[in-house]
């Protein structure tokens, strides 16, 4: 008896002690977090030091100017992003160039970032969709001619789509001293334009590698990447690096690339001003993991109310896996579109309706419960990874802060997002495993593959969005599955489908 009196003394001190480490760990990493985000963007501030950063309009053009302070008339660089993107993802070149001594204006093209009109035109003829991108770069460029910082000398930096426009506006422009093309394609070099060309790939892209590499020897035929290749006659110089340990998107932050941008700023135009090019992608990573970690113990902050998490059969949990998979792109293809103007988000929003709707229908035996606490909860959860998450994206990143156009984009959205994300929620509140998690976002992902096989034409863009759906899961995922273990699957389901919702609405291109 006395025995049992002690072994039972010993498990209640052991619980008392894991209570109170619990109650110890939230503030602690509370702490940690904003550590993590203040020491982050004190850096990321500090990088923004120098040049004087403003944004403006060119029509309805957003941009962003960065002028050196008192440098007298300097040549002008205009930034250009690729599809998708927007200005801040060109950051780390426009600050690099811009405290080199130069004039930059990065904007956003026509219907990314905060450019209220929609892309248009016919994207298969280079008179359409092309024309009225190159316009608009040249639009962009008189006006940072036009501005008394600028003197009359102009060069062109790009990244990816962009690199197509920067050279054909090369080409109708023989003001434009240098283009600088990076993770380049484009059917418009030729051996003799543009004549001032730099071309800057990342290691990870082997096809945009071989396409510098085949440009580079139009000029030289023995010439190799990290080369320079001159004419015969001098008038064409052209030069093809590989930034090391990058992909498309790293090759953004990469110190050899912006390095290597600025050195052949600075041969083209006869400057020799090289400032320290700062480390952005690590500090970046720091301020976005302090955001993901803060949700941890703020989530502990919920009362405890979610349900018991009742497993279902194995039969069951397979057919609501295959059964959408397999059967929602079959029946979705077949559904017109054409009703939101922004590329497969009409698709994607049936898509994604349909797939919760039956996964819902083999889910009705967990008896999941609507109520006012878990849609508070969940449109809590909404709000923190928009205004925190979301707004530290928005500044360092990629725009996330949409302009009123895209809000009707983001609700229709969220008609088919949000039965999804309670389906998600549901299934893996039911089998919290990791391994079965894993394997109810890929059964998704599989299902948008199928449809990608079925209308590859009409819904290629859907390779572009899977990559992004990915990393949904990886970041807001977590923050859900921390609320979802205080406040229930509902509550989870609710707040991530309205994120997801306004990420895709957020970041894909309209276009009419």
């Amino acid at each position: 008896m006395q025995d049992e009196d002690e072994q039972t003394g010993k498990a209640g001190a052991g619980k008392g002690l894991k209570k109170s480490t619990r109650k110890i760990a939230a503030p602690v990493v509370a702490l940690v977090a904003l550590m993590l985000i203040a020491i982050g963007v004190w850096q990321l501030e500090a990088q923004r030091s120098g040049p004087t950063v403003e944004t403006a309009s060119v029509g309805t053009t957003p941009v962003t100017i960065y002028a050196p302070h008192d440098a007298g008339p300097v040549p002008l660089v205009v930034v250009a992003h690729g599809f998708a993107g927007s200005r801040p993802l060109m950051e780390a070149y426009s600050l690099a160039i811009a405290q080199a001594g130069y004039l930059v204006l990065a904007f956003d093209f026509e219907g990314h970032g905060r450019n209220p009109v929609p892309m248009s035109g016919d994207v298969e003829a280079i008179e359409g969709t092309t024309q009225l991108l190159i316009d608009e770069t040249l639009k962009v460029m008189e006006a940072g001619l036009a501005r008394p910082e600028a003197d009359d000398r102009v060069a062109l930096l790009g990244h990816s789509m962009a690199s197509d426009i920067i050279v054909r506006a090369a080409g109708r422009d023989p003001r434009i001293a240098s283009v600088i093309a990076i993770s380049p394609f484009s059917e418009a070099v030729t051996a003799t334009l543009p004549q001032n060309l730099l071309m800057i790939t990342g290691e990870w892209e082997p096809r945009l590698r071989t396409f510098a590499r085949n440009a580079l020897q139009m000029v030289d035929a023995d010439a190799q990447e990290d080369n320079t290749a001159r004419s015969e006659d001098g008038a064409v110089i052209r030069r093809a690096v590989v930034a090391p340990n990058v992909e498309h998107v790293g090759v953004l932050y990469s110190r050899t690339a912006i390095g290597e941008a600025l050195a052949w700023l600075n041969a083209t135009f006869e400057r020799d001003e090289t400032p320290t090019i700062p480390a952005r992608i690590g500090w970046i990573y720091l301020v976005l993991t302090g955001t993901v970690i803060l949700a941890w113990p703020l989530a502990r902050l919920l009362p405890q109310r979610a349900p018991p998490s009742t497993g279902l059969s194995h039969r069951r949990f397979a057919a609501a896996l295959l059964v959408p998979m397999v059967a929602v792109p079959l029946a979705a293809v077949w559904i017109p579109g054409g009703f939101l103007p922004v590329l497969v988000a009409d698709y994607l929003a049936v898509h994604m309706l349909l797939y919760g709707v039956v996964q819902l229908v083999f889910l009705h035996a967990l008896g999941l419960r609507v109520t006012g606490y878990t849609l508070v909860v969940g449109v809590l959860l909404a709000a923190y990874g928009i205004l925190v998450f979301g707004l530290a994206l928005d500044r360092y990143v990629a725009s996330f802060v949409p302009h009123m156009g895209r809000l009707p984009i983001i609700a229709a959205l969220a008609l088919g997002a949000v039965p999804f994300m309670l389906a998600d929620g549901a299934m893996a509140h039911a089998h919290p495993q990791l391994w079965r998690r894993a394997l109810i976002r890929l059964a998704f992902l599989a299902s948008l593959a199928i449809a990608v096989a079925l209308d590859f034409e009409g819904l290629f863009f859907l390779i572009l969005i899977i990559p992004i759906i990915a990393l949904f899961f990886l970041v807001f995922g977590l923050m859900g599955r921390w609320v979802e273990a205080r406040a229930g699957p509902v509550a989870s389901g609710l707040g991530l489908g309205l994120l997801l919702a306004w990420s895709l609405g957020v970041t894909f291109p309209m276009f009419v």
